[in-house]
C-alpha cells in the first residue's frame, strides 16, 4: 500500500506526523489469529506437560479472564483499559495446577510467545523509516495491555535500533483509540491533527477513531472481506476434521497467504482462488515432494522423480518452473498401466469392472482390438452400450488370454521407451519417486509389475498429495507410499469426503491436453480433451494465481521471517483443511465460478461428467433422506458444492456427516402419525391407504407411498388439509424398482414437474402453499409403470403450528374406503 505519493519536500510542508498501530499493521504475527500468542503462552509456560492437550481450553480461560478484567476496570474506573497483570488476575490458576505466586510467569510467558511470533510488516518500516527520514514525527499508538515499556521493548526485538518520537499504549492512559487516546495524543505532541495521518487495521478503532479526532486514516486490513471469510471457514473445518490439533500456530502460513495476496496485482477471480487458496497448498505439496526425495536419497542411490499426468500437471509446473529442471512429467495412467502390466486377463477385468458403461468403439480404442465375440456381445444390448461390470464378467470367454499377453508386451514395450525418454539417466536410476494427487497408488502397483515383467529393479516410492492408506499394504517390500494428507492427518471418514470431492481439485491440476492412450517411439499419443475451451481457460487461470504464489512464496517468507512449512504434520494440516474448505465448503462466488465445469471421466467413454447438480441432492433429500443423500454415488462429481447450492446449512450437515459427527437419532427421520391417502384407479374406482408421515431433523415432512403394477393406480390424493394445511413444497419424486425395497434404495429419482401436480382446494404461490378448504388436497397424476414397483415421495416444510403430533389421528378423505394394496406398508421400513 502506497501511503504518500507526493515528494519528500512537499510532504515536509502539509505532514505533521504519523502514526502507526502496532499489532497486525507495524507488526504481524506469525500465527493464524492474535489468540495464536495465548497458544504459544499455554506451551511456553511449561502448563502444558502437566496439563498436556488443553490449550483450547487454556487460551478459552485467557479470553475469558481479559473479559472479566475489563467488565471489572469498567465497573471501578469507568473505562474498560486493562493492563496484564490485571488480565492475569483474573485467570483460573487451580484448574491448571498453578497458583496466584505464578502470575508474573503466566505475563513473561506471553510476552515471549509475543516476541517469538511478532514480525516487522516490510512494507510498513518501509512508510515509517520513509517518513522518519523525510523528517516527519513519528511514532505508535496502540489499544493494548502491554504498557509503553513492554512494548517498546517488543517493538525493538522485532526490529533491533527502531527509534520513535511518541509511543503511546491504551492501557496506560486508561482509554483507547475509540475514545480518548487520539485526543490525548494530538493534546501532548502538540502536532495539527489536519495535517497528521494514522495507519491501522481496525476500521472502528484505527479509522473512525482517527478521523473523529480529525486525523486523516490510512485503512491497511488484514485481508479482504472474502479471505478472511475463507480463513473463518478454513478454521472452522481444521478443528473439525483435524483430530483436535492446535489450529493457532501454522509457523505463519496464514500470514504468508495474506501478505502474498496483499503484494499481488487485481486479477480475475480465478487467478486469485489459485493464488490464495490452491497456489498455498500445493507449495506445501511441493515441500513434501522435497522431504520425501530427501529422505530416499543415500550412498548408493540415484533417484528420480516424477510427476504422473495429467493430474499432476500443476504440481509439475511448480516443481519445474521454480525449483528443480530435472524433474519428468509422466503422461501415465491407470489405463495405460494396468493394460500394460497384463500378464493375464485380470488386470483388464478389473479396469473394464470400475467402468460405468462402454460401447465396442471404447473398447477397441482401449485395448486396440475387436474380436468377433466381443463385437457379438456388444451388438447384443440396445445401443450397444453395456455396463463395464457385465463386461468384466463376460471377458474371460470372449477373448484369447493369450491376444491380451501379446497386447500388454506390445503396450509395455512402447511404454519403456518412453520413459527412458522422458526421465533422464532412467537405466541409471535406483529409486523412482511418484508425485501425484494420489489415491490409492494404481499407477505404482501397475508399474511394479510392469518393472517386474522386465526385470528392472528401480525401486518405486509414491509421494501423494492424498493417500488412501489401507490400500498400500501390499506394496512390494523394496517399494513405498505416503501420502501427505495422510490417515494420520486427518481420519479415513473424512478422506473418503475428500476424494469423493476431488474432482474439483483434479480439474484445477489438470494438463490441457487430451488423456494419453498409447505411446509412438517414445512420443505420447493422446486421446481428445473433451472438456470445452472456456473450461480449459478457467483451470489455465487458476492454475497461473497458484503458480503465482509459488513463485513469489520464498521472498515473502524471507521478508517476514516465516517457515510455513518447519513442522510437516501442521503444514499437511493446514493443507487438508485448505483444500477441504475449498472442496467442502465453496463460497458462492467459486460456486458460480466453477459450478459450470464437468469432470472428463476418461475411462471408457468421452462423456462429461456434470460436478454440480442441486436438484439431484434436492430430489435424493425428498426420496431417500439426508444420509442417503450424503452418500450418493456420482455423478454428480462435486457433492459437497450440490448441497452448497440448496443453502449452506445443508452443505455444513454434509460435512458433519462426512466426519462422523451427524448423529442419525438428531438428523434422520421419525415417524410423526399416520395419513390415509387417496388412491384413484383407472377403472374409476378408488381406496384409501395408510402411510407414515415422517418428521426429519430439519423440521420437514416426508412421506413415501409405494405402488404396485397390479393396483393401477392413476392418481394420489394427498389430504394435505388434514395434517399440513400450510408450508413449503420441497418436491415430489418417483422411484423405481421390481421389489419396494429396491425401489425406496434407488438413486435413480425423477422429480415430478411442478405443473403436472394438481391442488384441489389449495391456494399456491410458487411452493408455498395453503389448503383453503377442509378437504384440501395435491393430487399427484401416477405416470405409467415400467417395474413392477413404484414410490412416490413427497417433502414438505410445514408453517408454524400446522405439522402433525406424534400421536396426531389418521385422517381420512371423504367418500374413499379403506384399501388392503402395497401402500399400506411405510417404504420406509421396508
Amino acid at each position: 500500500m502506497k501511503l504518500a505519493t507526493v515528494g519528500a519536500e512537499r510532504r515536509a510542508q502539509i505532514v505533521s506526523a504519523w502514526s502507526f498501530d502496532v499489532f497486525d499493521t507495524f507488526l504481524l504475527r506469525a500465527c493464524t489469529t492474535p489468540d495464536g500468542v495465548f497458544e504459544r503462552t499455554y506451551e511456553l509456560s511449561g502448563i502444558s506437560r502437566p496439563c498436556p492437550n488443553v490449550s483450547a481450553s487454556f487460551v478459552q480461560h485467557r479470553i475469558q479472564a481479559e473479559s472479566r478484567a475489563r467488565r471489572t476496570a469498567k465497573e471501578k474506573r469507568g473505562a474498560s483499559e486493562v493492563r496484564i497483570d490485571e488480565i492475569y488476575s483474573c485467570f483460573p490458576f487451580k484448574l491448571f495446577g498453578l497458583s496466584r505466586t505464578d502470575l508474573n510467569d503466566l505475563v513473561e510467558a506471553e510476552f515471549t510467545a509475543e516476541v517469538e511470533l511478532c514480525r516487522v510488516n516490510p512494507d510498513m518500516l518501509k512508510q515509517y523509516l520513509d517518513m522518519k527520514r523525510a523528517g516527519h514525527r513519528v511514532g505508535f499508538i496502540s489499544d493494548t495491555y502491554w504498557d509503553s515499556g513492554r512494548l517498546a521493548r517488543l517493538l525493538r526485538a522485532c526490529r533491533p535500533g527502531l527509534t520513535w518520537d511518541f509511543l503511546y499504549a491504551s492501557c496506560d492512559h486508561g482509554s483507547g483509540k475509540s475514545e480518548a487516546l487520539f485526543a490525548t495524543y494530538v493534546s501532548e505532541q502538540g502536532i495539527d491533527a489536519g495535517a497528521s495521518f494514522h495507519v491501522g487495521d481496525n476500521e472502528k478503532a484505527d479509522i473512525k477513531g482517527a478521523r473523529r479526532h480529525g486525523i486523516h486514516p490510512r485503512y491497511y486490513p488484514q485481508a479482504t472481506a472474502q479471505l478472511a471469510s475463507k480463513f473463518q471457514r478454513e478454521t472452522a473445518l481444521f478443528e473439525l476434521l483435524c483430530g483436535g490439533a492446535p489450529s493457532r500456530l501454522d509457523h505463519g502460513a496464514r500470514t504468508l497467504r495474506r501478505m502474498v495476496a496483499a503484494r499481488s496485482a487485481k486479477r480475475s477471480q480465478a487467478f486469485h482462488l489459485g493464488l490464495t487458496v490452491l497456489g498455498p497448498a500445493m507449495a506445501a505439496f511441493d515441500a513434501f515432494v522435497t522431504r520425501r526425495c530427501e529422505e530416499i536419497a543415500g550412498p548408493g542411490r540415484k533417484v528420480a522423480l516424477g510427476f504422473l499426468g495429467r493430474d499432476g500437471f500443476l504440481s509439475h509446473r511448480i516443481r519445474q518452473e521454480l525449483r528443480d529442471a530435472t524433474s519428468a512429467y509422466l503422461e501415465i495412467n491407470r489405463r495405460v498401466s494396468l493394460i500394460a502390466s497384463a500378464d493375464t486377463m485380470q488386470p483388464l477385468v478389473d479396469l473394464l469392472g470400475k467402468v460405468l458403461k462402454i460401447d465396442a468403439p471404447t473398447f477397441h480404442d482401449m485395448v486396440k482390438i475387436m474380436p468377433a465375440k466381443v463385437a457379438a456381445f456388444f451388438a447384443g444390448f440396445p445401443d450397444g452400450i453395456a455396463s463395464g461390470a457385465e463386461l468384466a464378467e463376460a471377458l474371460p470367454g470372449l477373448i484369447d488370454p493369450a491376444e491380451i499377453v501379446a497386447l500388454a508386451a506390445g503396450l509395455r514395450a512402447r511404454l519403456l521407451a518412453y520413459l527412458r525418454q522422458t526421465i533422464p539417466g532412467f537405466d541409471d536410476c535406483t529409486d523412482l519417486v511418484i508425485a501425484d494427487l494420489g489415491y490409492s497408488g494404481s499407477v505404482q502397483k501397475a508399474l511394479r509389475r510392469i518393472f517386474d515383467l522386465e526385470g528392472i529393479e528401480i525401486r518405486l516410492h509414491g509421494a501423494y498429495l492424498m493417500s488412501l492408506d489401507d490400500a498400500f499394504d501390499d506394496l512390494a517390500e523394496q517399494d513405498s507410499a505416503a501420502g501427505f494428507i495422510s490417515d494420520l492427518v486427518v481420519t479415513p471418514h473424512v478422506k473418503r469426503m475428500l476424494i469423493r470431492n476431488v474432482a474439483l481439485l483434479e480439474q484445477a491440476c489438470c494438463s490441457a491436453d487430451g488423456s494419453v492412450c498409447d505411446y509412438d517411439g517414445g512420443a505420447v499419443l493422446r486421446e481428445i480433451n473433451p472438456r470445452p475451451p472456456e473450461q480449459v481457460a478457467i483451470a489455465a487461470e487458476i492454475q497461473a494465481g497458484a503458480l503465482a504464489f509459488a513463485g513469489s512464496a520464498d521472498g515473502v517468507a524471507r521478508d517476514y521471517d516465516l517457515d510455513p512449512y518447519a513442522a510437516p504434520d501442521v503444514a499437511a494440516s493446514w493443507c487438508a483443511a485448505t483444500l477441504g474448505r475449498l472442496l467442502l465448503l465453496p463460497d458462492d462466488d467459486e460456486l458460480a465460478l466453477l459450478g459450470t465445469l464437468k469432470h472428463d471421466v476418461n475411462l471408457g467413454t468421452h462423456a462429461l461428467a456434470p460436478l454440480l447438480d442441486g436438484p439431484f441432492v434436492r430430489n435424493q433429500i425428498t426420496a431417500r433422506g439426508l444420509s442417503a443423500a450424503c452418500t450418493a454415488a456420482a455423478p454428480p462429481m462435486w457433492l459437497a458444492g450440490s448441497f452448497a447450492g440448496l443453502s449452506p446449512s445443508y452443505n455444513y450437515l454434509y460435512v458433519l456427516f462426512g466426519a462422523n459427527r451427524l448423529p442419525a437419532d438428531v438428523f434422520e427421520e421419525r415417524p410423526a402419525g399416520p395419513v390415509q391417502v387417496g388412491l384413484f384407479r383407472a377403472d374409476g374406482g378408488a381406496a384409501l391407504e395408510g402411510v407414515t408421515v415422517h418428521r426429519t431433523g430439519l423440521g420437514e415432512l416426508r412421506l413415501r407411498i409405494p405402488l404396485s403394477r397390479r393396483m393401477a393406480i392413476t392418481m394420489i390424493a394427498l389430504p394435505l388439509a388434514k395434517f399440513a394445511p400450510e408450508g413449503l413444497l420441497h418436491g415430489v419424486t418417483l422411484q423405481r424398482g421390481d421389489d419396494v425395497r429396491d425401489a425406496a434404495e434407488s438413486q435413480e429419482v425423477v422429480a415430478i414437474a411442478t405443473d403436472g401436480l394438481i391442488y384441489a382446494g389449495v391456494q399456491r404461490n410458487g411452493g408455498h402453499y395453503r389448503a383453503e378448504t377442509e378437504d384440501g388436497c395435491l393430487l399427484i397424476p401416477v405416470s405409467p409403470m415400467t417395474q413392477e414397483i413404484a414410490v412416490y415421495s413427497v417433502a414438505i416444510t410445514p408453517a408454524p403450528n400446522s405439522a402433525p403430533d406424534r400421536a396426531a389421528p389418521a385422517v381420512e378423505i371423504p367418500g374413499l374406503t379403506r384399501g388392503h394394496g402395497i401402500a399400506g406398508r411405510d417404504a420406509g421400513e421396508s
